[in-house]
């Protein structure tokens, strides 16, 4: 088996079994809203953040299989990290998709599988919009501390 098969594989299990789905709306989480207009996704993230590490990351969204597969591979490998593991995740993961080589990109685990997407420019939006969303949550979280 291929890469590439191996890749798309994770993608669709991910797409078809989305791993921390659901939002709790409640305390202590911290919700962060995105959308992305031009194809039509709309993501929710939600997260604790407590003693600066990533307790929890829920997401539940409307769009395309990269787009709510990549919030589900997201939120497994955030689990559990430092903040500032966290935020070095999610800037990797950016680099990846925009075509620029990692050296530890081992690191992103799973999301590996977005590798491909720096070859289809219009769909690193959808890639990465569970990734803003967290981020943004984070900043949030961190600024109201």
């Amino acid at each position: 088996m291929d890469l590439k098969t191996l890749y798309r594989q994770v993608i669709m299990d991910h797409y078809k079994n989305p791993k921390n789905k659901g939002l709790k709306n409640t305390d202590p989480y911290h919700m962060v809203h995105l959308t992305n207009p031009s194809c039509g996704d709309d993501m929710r993230v939600e997260i604790i953040v407590d003693d600066g590490k990533v307790i929890d990351v829920r997401q539940d969204g409307k769009g395309c299989s990269i787009c709510l597969s990549s919030a589900s591979v997201m939120s497994e490998l955030l689990i559990g990290k430092s903040v500032e593991e966290a935020k070095d995740l999610i800037e990797g993961f950016y680099s990846m998709v925009k075509g620029e080589e990692l050296p530890d990109e081992d690191k992103l685990e799973e999301a590996i599988a977005y590798k491909g997407v720096r070859d289809f420019p219009a769909r690193i939006k959808c890639a990465t919009l569970a990734w803003k969303c967290v981020e943004k949550a984070i900043e949030e979280v961190e600024t109201h501390e």
